[in-house]
Parts: structure tokens; sequence; C-alpha cells
């Protein structure tokens, strides 16, 4: 059983909704990442999202674009990614998901990415841009070692994509709750609730849904059809407000834990 497997396993034993985090990688620095991951894991969250910056964003609204800005004017890279979770990884139980799009792990090669991944004790990789049409190669690369691959589907994803993506993937499967871009919103969109249900008549496969998640609020009603939330830009915004204060892992840690007080 995969550590993506095992945490699925114990959010439905425990019956309380999960929580996915997303931060991205190198804001406000590859070593201040590591230690956030450390804090998100001690304060509940059940799965640890790796966001790798990338200068062309496709879904990111302005909170992540400008946290993954800072990140490359920084220095970080895909590599650097690996690297910090490579130095992490021991220190921490939950699942480490990287989240990228396709152009970075095609600049390092595929095989090269998987193999990195796998040795840096990555459990699963969502790749926000390949789709489960395109994505053969990318899943038999992955899963030769060990690694998840995870897919997103949207309020418009029909019911073959959300077949094919539940036999291609593992896992999880990332729902987004809205169209459009990443950002936190004050209400969960109306479209998630049917979004899962359609799901649910497809799979029994874990479900993790995101896009706006915001307050305790968004996490519990996300638990009535779904096994997770997934908190990203809300969390990247306490990131960015205390990157450059002494303050920044008090503050992420609390976030968090007022979050699962759902």
């Amino acid at each position: 059983m995969s550590r993506i497997e095992a945490a699925f396993e114990r959010i439905r034993g425990r019956e309380r909704t999960g929580l996915v985090t997303y931060v991205t990688a190198g804001d406000p620095s590859l070593a201040a990442t590591a230690e956030i991951l450390l804090r998100l894991e001690a304060a509940g969250a059940d799965v640890l999202e790796v966001g790798v910056p990338f200068s062309d964003p496709l879904a990111d609204g302005p909170v992540i674009q400008r946290a993954t800005e800072r990140a490359l004017a920084g220095g970080a890279h895909l590599s650097g990614v690996l690297g910090m979770v490579a130095s992490v990884r021991p220190r921490l139980e939950a699942p480490i998901v990287i989240f990228s799009y396709a152009n970075p792990i095609l600049r390092m090669g595929l095989d090269s990415f998987a193999g990195r991944a796998a040795e840096a004790g990555v459990d699963g990789v969502l790749t926000l841009d390949v789709p489960p049409e395109e994505a053969d190669q990318w899943r038999t690369a992955f899963s030769a070692r060990g690694i998840d691959t995870i897919f997103l589907l949207s309020p418009t994803t029909t019911i073959e994509r959300i077949r094919r993506a539940a036999a291609m993937g593992s896992g999880f499967l990332y729902g987004i709750s809205r169209l459009g871009v990443t950002g936190a919103r004050l209400d969960v969109a109306d479209s998630a609730p049917a979004l899962a249900e359609r799901i649910r008549q497809v799979t029994s496969m874990p479900l993790a849904v995101g896009f706006g998640v915001s307050q305790p609020e968004h996490v519990r009603a996300i638990g009535q059809w779904a096994d997770a939330a997934v908190v990203g830009s809300a969390l990247v915004s306490v990131i960015a407000e205390h990157g450059g204060t002494p303050r920044l892992l008090d503050e992420v840690e609390r976030y968090v834990r007022w979050l699962m007080t759902a």
C-alpha cells in the first residue's frame, strides 16, 4: 500500500474530512519550504502538495503566480525542489505530491524526473496540463517506480473522461470545484457537489476537492461529498504575508489548525 493510499484509508477510518495542503516550493526559499512542510504535517495535513515554480502557469491565479515569481527569482527550479524533498522526506510521514506543469518535467526528461522523484521519496505526481488521454507514457514512467499518477477533473469533465482518469490514475482524484484559475473564495462553488456525485458514480477512488478553499466551513462542506479538501491560494497568502518574519512557521501552523477545526 502506498503512502497516499494509507493516508486516505486513515481519513476514511476516522470519519473526518482530510486536508491536502499546497505550497509553492521556493517561496520564500527552499529551506523555508522544507520547514513549512514539517509544520503542515504537525498541524494535521494529510497530504502535502509541493508546487514546482513555472514561468508560464495556465491555471494559477494571482496569489500563486506571485509566489511562483518570487520562487523563480530566488533561483528555485525542479532539480532543487526534488533535492529539498529528499532532504525533508526522512522527517515526514505524510505523502508528498509534486504538482507541476509538463514543461519542467520534459526539460529534465520524463524518465530522469521519475527516477529522481522516486529517490527523493515523492509519492505522487499531478501534471496539470497532461490529460489522461495523453498520459500513457507518464503513467508508465511513474508506476514503474511506485509513484501515483494523479489527474485533475473539472465541473465540465465528461463521464467518459472521469472513467479514463480513474482507470489511468492512482492514489486519489483531484476535483476542481470551479472553472477558471486558483484563488480563495467566499463559498464553495455550487458545481462541486455535482462533480463529486458524477465521480462517485464511476469510481470509489479517494477524491480531494480544491480551488477556493480558505475557511473551516469550506472544509466542512466538502467533507459531505468528498474525502478531502485542498487548500492552496489561501495558505500561500499566509506564507506571502509572513514570509519575511520570524512568525512564518507559527502562522502557517495556526492557519492549518484553524482549518482543521471543521
